[in-house]
Order: C-alpha cells, then sequence, then structure tokens
C-alpha cells in the first residue's frame, strides 16, 4: 500500500491510501481510503509507517541541547536600544570593545557580581544567560572583560557630556549629594579612613558625588578619597557644568552639609550659579532670636512662609514647619536623653559604690565623656565632676529651646519668587530623596557597588561609572515598568492626596491599591501580581530562550510560552518577543 496526492485543477489536492496489484500482467490500484482530512503531519507519518519504518514518541525525537534565562536580557536589552545606551559609548574604540562594555552595564543590572564571575556569564560555553548569544560575544575571558572596564572608565568625560546634553540645559535644576562606600584590600590610592555611611569604620573608605537631573536621572558621578569632606565636592562639579558641559545657569539643589555658607561665597556665587539648600541648625537658631525674623506665630495657621534677614541679603528664606517631623524629633531626643541618663547613672552608681569605686576627676571625665559623646547630648545635660563625686542633672531650659523648633527647617535660595515661588522651592528641595533612592539602589542588591575590591584609582571609577551608568538603564526600566512595580506611577494622584509641599507625601490610590492587595489595579485589565524591581526580572528569567534538535538532526531556536506578567511587561517597555 501506498499513498498517493492527485492534483484537483488548483484546489486542494486529493489524498488516497491505495494498494497496488497486478491483474493480466498491467499494474493496477485499488483506493482503500481518502484522507484528504488528515493533517500534512498525519500524512507524513502514515508514510514512514507504510515504509516500515519505526516512529518514536513525539518526546524522543525533540532533544532540548540547551536552555537559558531570556526574559530579562530581552527586556533590559530592548530598554537599552530604545534609549540608544550604546550611543553613549564612543565609536571610535573597536567594535569588540565597545559590545563588551554594552555587556559589562546590562550584566550589571540583570546579576551583579565580580568581573570574573561576570565573564563566566558572559563566556558562550559557560553563560547562564542569553545576553552572550544576544550580542554575539562568542568567548569571553576575563582579561579583555578587565579591558572593556578601563576603556569605559577612559571615556568617562565623553558618556557624561553625551548624557548631559540629553537631560541638561541651561536653567535646568541639578541634584547633587554625596555618599560613602567601603574597600576591601590596602593598596588603592583613593581609600582614606573617614566618615562611614555604612557603618564600616574598620574600612577604608571612598567618597562619591553623584548628579541626578531634576527627575533623579543620573547624569554624572565622580569618586574622591575618603576622607573627603562634603562640602569639598561642590567645586568640582561646579567646574564641570561650566567647563565641560557649557551650561551657564544652572540651579544646584544640595543639603545643608554640601551647600554651605562658606562654598556658596567661594564657589557658587563666584560662577553665576543659582542654589537651593537648608539652614544648619545653629542659624535657625539666630533666626529664631527673641528679635529674630523667626517667630512661631508664622505658623498658627500654616506650615509654610517667607521670611528675610539682613544676614542672607539678595537671597529668600523659606521657613516649614512639618508636625509629624516635629512629632519625631521630640520622641527621638526623649529617647536618647532616656538612654544618657541610664548610662550616667550607671557611672554615678560606680562612683558612689563601697567596693572598688571610681576615683580620680580624669578617670570619672573620660567616662562621661565616653557616654555623652556616644549620643551627642551634652549640651542638654548640667556635669559636676568631683575626684571623688559626680552630680548629673538635665538641662531643662536647653532642652525646651531645642523642642521649640522642633519640625522647623529653613530654606535658602538665590532664586527670586518669579523664577520659583515657596511652594516650588520646597518641592525642588525634596527631590534630592531622588538621590538617596539612587544610592540605595547602586550600594544594595539591585546593582551591589559595594563593597569595592579594585586597587587603582583608574580602574575604581570605572567600576563605580559601570554602575551609574547600569542605573541609568535600571531608571528607565523602572518608568516604563511602573504599574507592575510597587513604585507609585500616579505622581498627579499622589499630589492631589497633598494639602501642602511641607505635608507628608502621601500614597495615591493605585499605590494604595497595590500594597494592599499586592496586585495590579482591575479597572487596567485582568489583576496581575505586583513585583519589585528585581523580583520581576527574576519572573521575566523564566522566559527561556532554548536550543532544540528535532528527530536527530535539524537544530532550532524556540522561545518558552510567556506569561501574562511577561507580556503585560514587554507591552509596557514597547519590546517585541524574539529569539
Amino acid at each position: 500500500m501506498h499513498i498517493d496526492i492527485v492534483p484537483n485543477r488548483g484546489g486542494t489536492p486529493t489524498v488516497l491510501l491505495r494498494r497496488s496489484y497486478r491483474e493480466a500482467g498491467k499494474t493496477k490500484k485499488q483506493t482503500i481510503a481518502n484522507l484528504s482530512e488528515l493533517t500534512t503531519e498525519q500524512v507524513a507519518q502514515m508514510r514512514a509507517v507504510l515504509r516500515g519504518e519505526r516512529l518514536s514518541p513525539a518526546v524522543q525525537a525533540i532533544e532540548i541541547v540547551r536552555s537559558l534565562p531570556h526574559g530579562h536580557v530581552l527586556a533590559a536589552l530592548g530598554m537599552a536600544r530604545q534609549i540608544d545606551l550604546e550611543g553613549l559609548l564612543p565609536r571610535r574604540g573597536p567594535e569588540r570593545k565597545r559590545r563588551l562594555a554594552l555587556a559589562l552595564i546590562i550584566a550589571r543590572l540583570l546579576d551583579p557580581a565580580a568581573k570574573l564571575a561576570t565573564a563566566r556569564m558572559l563566556n558562550a560555553s559557560t553563560a547562564c544567560h542569553s545576553l552572550s548569544e544576544m550580542l554575539t560575544l562568542g568567548e569571553v575571558t576575563a582579561r579583555e572583560l578587565y579591558a572593556a572596564l578601563d576603556w569605559l572608565g577612559s571615556e568617562q568625560s565623553f558618556i557624561e557630556n553625551t548624557l548631559a546634553r540629553r537631560h541638561l540645559h541651561d536653567g535646568a535644576l541639578l541634584l547633587y549629594d554625596v555618599t560613602s562606600t567601603y574597600l576591601e584590600g590596602r593598596h588603592c590610592a583613593l581609600a582614606r579612613f573617614g566618615y562611614s555611611r555604612d557603618h564600616r569604620r574598620d574600612r577604608p573608605q571612598l567618597v562619591i558625588g553623584l548628579l541626578c537631573a531634576a527627575n533623579g536621572c543620573p547624569v554624572a558621578v565622580e569618586v574622591f578619597e575618603g576622607n573627603t569632606a562634603d562640602p569639598a565636592t561642590l567645586a568640582p562639579q561646579i567646574a564641570r557644568l561650566r567647563q565641560r558641559f557649557g551650561l551657564r545657569r544652572v540651579v544646584m539643589v544640595g543639603d545643608r552639609g554640601l551647600i554651605t555658607a562658606a562654598r556658596i561665597e567661594t564657589a557658587l556665587r563666584p560662577a553665576g550659579l543659582d542654589w537651593i539648600t537648608a539652614l544648619r541648625a545653629p542659624a535657625i537658631q539666630a533666626l529664631a532670636a527673641a528679635d529674630g525674623p523667626l517667630q512661631l506665630s508664622l505658623f498658627d495657621d500654616r506650615d509654610m512662609a517667607e521670611i528675610t534677614s539682613p544676614d542672607y541679603r539678595g537671597e529668600r528664606l523659606v521657613v516649614c514647619r512639618n508636625p509629624l517631623l516635629r512629632e519625631e524629633r521630640a520622641r527621638k531626643r526623649c529617647d536618647l536623653l532616656d538612654a544618657t541618663e541610664a548610662d550616667l547613672k550607671r557611672i554615678q552608681a560606680r562612683v558612689q559604690r563601697d567596693k572598688n569605686p571610681l576615683r580620680g576627676e580624669a578617670a570619672i571625665g573620660q567616662a562621661v565623656g565616653a557616654v555623652l559623646g556616644k549620643r551627642k547630648m551634652a549640651k542638654h545635660f548640667r556635669i559636676s565632676i568631683a575626684d571623688n563625686s559626680l552630680s548629673i542633672s538635665r538641662d531643662d531650659a536647653a532642652i525646651a529651646a531645642e523642642a521649640a523648633l522642633d519640625g522647623i527647617y529653613v530654606l535658602r535660595t538665590s532664586l527670586s519668587a518669579a523664577q520659583a515661588d515657596a511652594a516650588t522651592t520646597v518641592r525642588a528641595y525634596k527631590s534630592l530623596a531622588r538621590v538617596e533612592r539612587a544610592f540605595r539602589c547602586l550600594k544594595g542588591a539591585d546593582l551591589e557597588l559595594r563593597p569595592v575590591f579594585h586597587w587603582t584609582a583608574p580602574r575604581v571609577r570605572a567600576h563605580v561609572l559601570l554602575c551609574m551608568l547600569a542605573y541609568y538603564l535600571e531608571w528607565h526600566m523602572r518608568q516604563a515598568l511602573a504599574p507592575l512595580l510597587f513604585d507609585d506611577h500616579d505622581p498627579l494622584g499622589r499630589d492631589t492626596q497633598r494639602r501642602s509641599p511641607v505635608a507628608p507625601a502621601k500614597p495615591s490610590q493605585a499605590a494604595r491599591h497595590k500594597a494592599i492587595c499586592k496586585c495590579t489595579d482591575p479597572a487596567h485589565g485582568q489583576p496581575l501580581p505586583v513585583h519589585s524591581f528585581r523580583t520581576l526580572l527574576a519572573d521575566l528569567a523564566t522566559l527561556t530562550r532554548n536550543t532544540v534538535r528535532l528527530g536527530g538532526e535539524r537544530i532550532s531556536t524556540i522561545l518558552a510560552s510567556p506569561t501574562k506578567v511577561q507580556r503585560r511587561a514587554f507591552d509596557l517597555i514597547g519590546v517585541a518577543l524574539s529569539v
């Protein structure tokens, strides 16, 4: 028996199952069945059976040669191409080095790790995701990767100039803040023992200054020695803005520890730049003196007011009072006073005990000084020390004077009211929280900038630049994927919940729904699980890119079927599913 396919005058051919036989010396055919309703695959299988071939189950006919996580690579690479991340890298470098630098940035976002581990991830034979195949990197060595990192660091000026052209312009609002991180090892020229924001005073430090646009998008980063004071980092940023970026009118926004009175007079004012910053506590106390312009009656029916002072000629002062901040400062002061007093009473008990008492004015003073310095509470206690006695009492007048200013902060700016009213000034200063968020992403689980293991100063700077560029990509991905994240993606709805910019921000209705229900708003389609940025990447990674062998011969590449969350994520990013 055999199968014949009979043409049908341009229509669908007829598939017939026939038997051949001989009669009177002639070959004849007998039609047994019409198989036209069968699919092409079914017809092929029947032909194979009639030929005597042995059929195997479909599972045995398909061999999965390799399966790599792919969805998170596709999302990150697609977003990188949308924002032209590769355009930040100069074309004068070798093409392979540019592709390796791009791979380093994306790999830092997907799976932050040491450079040696990253080299294994990007090596075609040991890859743990599909990034190497998508960028056709082939075999990657650690030496190549370090060379690409060094090249990336050498092109930092070009990269930052390109970012400035994209995101900054004259009159722009610039956010600037600094943080610190610690190093392992003793050989880096930048490593110095200094103030550690990570509470690792046992390790040498680096100081990192980050410059962002008003929306929090990173633009430039600089690394300083670990013992550099925060205000000392401001002058290099001003030189960068004026000389490299070519900006003439810029508003610098920085906290009170960065933009100090001395830096305003020596750096900002001579450069012709405007500023928004805050006053330190002693300056606020001077304004609140008996004959000063800051009177508590200003806040009888409001939480924000403008005042003037002859000490700040040509500047505007915006005074704000936050009731929640007032309560928090009062609570914290009470806790610190109680803890300090308890420690002081223990020292007093040591002085008064009969057996082995603490004696000597110097010894008692050393113990008391350690307690007072621990929580910075010396200004709130009256202490009398003698060789064999110690008396302590709270300074109620000093405590009351400080408590009267709880919740009050004063912003100073060189901008006129026409350029930025009081509410706009407060919002601009509060936008520094976006830089703090960038630091959390850079130093936390997202990008794991710390600790730094590199030894040479150029490579340390290249490592920090690499992490900043990875955050640049993450920042854009967060903007696009916000409906699927716990992030508040409805800023207008959030702002309508605020009585004034001084009041604490309240989440929008959409953000509250996501926080309570842990799913997206059903008004915008079927509810889907809400993720953090890191868990969403892990979810996307379950979309695999599979290399399969069919029938022991042909090799094909196919994707796993995407879930609804994955489809929604790719729709938000605007990336088409592809192998």
